[in-house]
């Protein structure tokens, strides 16, 4: 019996944590829970019989108290005693306890993502920005290339069904694969090609005009026209790859039937005597072409100016709009028309003028313009054209040298100086 007394003794002091492990489940055991384990399940063997006569055959037994426990199996509290036989499976300790989830705070709750189950929201649609560009000034509008590149494909695409004489520039000149040539055209940065026989590069071939292979002459003259400012009439177009064909021939003839043939008054917009604007296509050194409204003439150096000119390089260049004065103008059919012109009429004679300057026995400055059989001709710089037949230096003069040039005497009737050249000032080497 006071075995029992001392056993109920030790269940009265642990009865204490287990009242508190009801009450508070959620709050985690301390450290120490080992030793506490083992007196739980005293306190249970001690409460499981309810006759304590029947305790009597039950040998006595020591029990440990918690801190020979506690230093005899710290890991798992203290080892299993006879009283744990009476514990049935039902009233088996339950494991302590899993640690309480930490306190959800605001910051939680906004860190924590969707639920898994919950499908997401979908994004929002993207709104599409407008086409149209944002200008500094609200009236001007910005072109950019593809639109430029529409607008001029447009204006093609109307000139194609119009058969509108459209203006471009010849920028080059190109050999096919199978042996042909093409003139390559810009209209507006936009490529026309045009072939060599649509250029109407008209060559006499006789027996006085023998200069070759015609295709050769043609290509030649062709080259020197590069720059030159030309009309064309679109043949046509590619809308998949934006290629555009032309033919010059049918736009200078429509010109020509234009501005050469009477129209019901029986006059026509190109007669003699009248000045027009013409295009310079070409230039060499004694000669420019121009083309008068579809149709095509040469100028000879003494033709261009009063002043003689050494160089007509010098003074005029391809692409070059001058004003011309028509001396002639024969029509034999819309493919046969000639035309005469000159530009010096168009400027007004100060040669006669500047020759009262000149002095006999006078010594004026000079350049030399051009030297044919013996003969030099010189260009005076008080505006007056000279002859030397001459020249007391030892050196023979050349073109476009600087030269003193004597007045022996005055040609009224030519207006020119005729003398001699004392001396080179400068040669042009």
């Amino acid at each position: 019996m006071p075995r029992k007394a001392k056993t109920e003794t030790i269940v009265t002091e642990n009865m204490e944590p287990k009242e508190e492990q009801s009450q508070m489940p959620d709050t985690p055991e301390p450290a120490d829970g080992a030793p506490k384990k083992a007196a739980l399940e005293i306190e249970e063997s001690a409460e499981k019989p309810e006759n304590t006569d029947d305790m009597d055959d039950v040998p006595a037994m020591e029990i440990p108290d918690a801190g020979a426990a506690e230093e005899n199996n710290p890991d798992s509290g203290m080892t299993p005693t006879a009283s744990q036989d009476f514990i049935s499976e039902e009233e088996k300790p339950t494991p302590p306890p899993k640690a309480a989830a930490p306190e959800q705070t605001e910051e939680n709750v906004q860190r924590q993502g969707p639920p898994r189950n919950r499908p997401a929201s979908p994004a929002p649609p993207r709104r599409q920005a407008p086409s149209s560009i944002l200008t500094l000034s609200t009236d001007s509008e910005v072109e950019t290339q593809e639109s430029r590149e529409d607008i001029i494909w447009h204006e093609l695409q109307n000139a194609y069904r119009t058969r509108k004489i459209l203006t471009g520039n010849l920028g080059g000149i190109e050999r096919m694969e199978g042996g042909g040539t093409i003139a390559v055209i810009y209209y507006k940065e936009m490529r026309v090609v045009i072939p060599l026989a649509e250029m109407m590069i008209n060559l006499v071939e006789d027996e006085s005009h023998d200069y070759g292979e015609l295709v050769l002459r043609q290509n030649k003259i062709l080259g020197n026209m590069l720059g030159c400012e030309i009309d064309f009439i679109v043949k046509g177009l590619d809308n998949s790859s934006r290629s555009v064909v032309a033919s010059r021939k049918d736009a200078m003839y429509k010109k020509r039937q234009i501005f050469y043939l009477p129209d019901a008054s029986g006059n026509s917009r190109v007669c003699e005597d009248r000045i027009v604007q013409a295009r310079v296509i070409a230039v060499a050194e004694k000669v420019v072409r121009v083309e008068i409204f579809g149709t095509e003439c040469s100028i000879l150096a003494r033709d261009l100016s009063w002043d003689w000119l050494g160089d007509a390089t010098e003074s005029f260049h391809v692409g070059d709009q001058i004003l011309v004065r028509i001396l002639s103008v024969k029509i034999r059919s819309l493919e046969d028309i000639s035309v005469r012109a000159d530009v010096k009429s168009v400027n007004g004679n100060t040669s006669k003028a500047n020759l009262g300057k000149c002095k006999i026995q006078g010594k004026y400055a000079g350049t030399v313009t051009d030297i044919h059989k013996g003969t030099v001709f010189v260009r005076l710089q008080i505006g007056v054209n000279a002859i030397a037949h001459s020249c007391y230096d030892n050196r023979m003069p050349g073109k476009k040298d600087d030269v003193s040039f004597v007045v022996t005497r005055i040609d009224e009737e030519r207006n020119v100086a005729v003398g001699l050249i004392s001396r080179i000032i400068r040669q042009n080497i």
